[in-house]
């Protein structure tokens, strides 16, 4: 049994279950969604820490109590190239400091924990859309034999087989106007089969928690140092 959850103590596990129990019920029913847990951007540079990826790309940062500040800047720089709709999840305490940092396009919820040590979410800024989602970046989440298949079905893979990702990721944002690219991108992140491993525990041997209306959580790895959780509805 967890211990109360003050407000001085609440750590970001504390929001993110609420947060997540929140997107998997908006969502159980919608086989088109994928709900993904500290999704890397840019080659890894950093990790979000849920992600939505349905008929859009939505990143979710969260700053519990116990966090700070630090690294927002950079991390609200490099969101803001790849997500259509960022949402942050703030402690109170952070508010004011965070609206300074965080684009105006971006949503925030405020964390707070009431009387029965339930924490709750409010929001405070609606978001709205990304002005300039950056193609370089976004091509960034994709596998090598992802871009290759989007340029095979494109009839425009030529000889790129056998050159490196990079050269790949120049091409492809070269022949691909970005609402078609946000869309390939989308739906190769949620064909990836290769992500997923039998089981139900963290690389740490952790049980990994699950909603009741999710039936299907699978530790995913995709190279040594790259490591995240996916969950489908049942």
């Amino acid at each position: 049994m967890r211990g109360l959850i003050t407000l001085s103590g609440m750590r970001d596990g504390d929001v993110r279950r609420v947060l997540r129990d929140r997107l998997v019920a908006a969502h159980a029913h919608d086989e088109g969604t994928l709900l993904v847990e500290e999704l890397g951007l840019c080659r890894g540079t950093v990790r979000v820490d849920l992600a939505i990826v349905n008929g859009i790309l939505k990143g979710y940062e969260i700053k519990s109590e116990r966090d700070t500040l630090v690294r927002l800047a950079s991390q609200a720089c490099i969101y803001s190239q790849v997500f259509d709709t960022v949402t942050l999840v703030v402690a109170e305490r952070h508010l004011a400091a965070a609206e300074a940092i965080v684009p105006p396009w971006w949503g925030i919820e405020v964390a707070t924990c009431d009387d029965a040590s339930s924490v709750k979410l409010a929001v405070v800024r609606d978001e709205a859309a990304n002005p300039s989602v950056d193609a370089h970046s976004l091509v960034q989440l994709l596998w090598r034999d992802e871009v290759v298949a989007i340029l095979e079905q494109l009839s425009l893979s030529k000889s790129f087989n056998s050159k490196p990702r990079k050269v790949l990721w120049e091409y492809l944002v070269s022949a691909v106007p970005l609402p078609d690219l946000k869309g390939a991108v989308r739906d190769s992140i949620k064909s990836r089969s290769g992500w997923r491993v039998d089981g139900q525990q963290t690389p740490r041997g952790e049980t990994c928690p699950l909603s009741s209306t999710w039936s299907d959580s699978r530790v995913l790895c995709a190279g040594s140092r790259n490591r995240r959780y996916i969950y489908r509805p049942s």
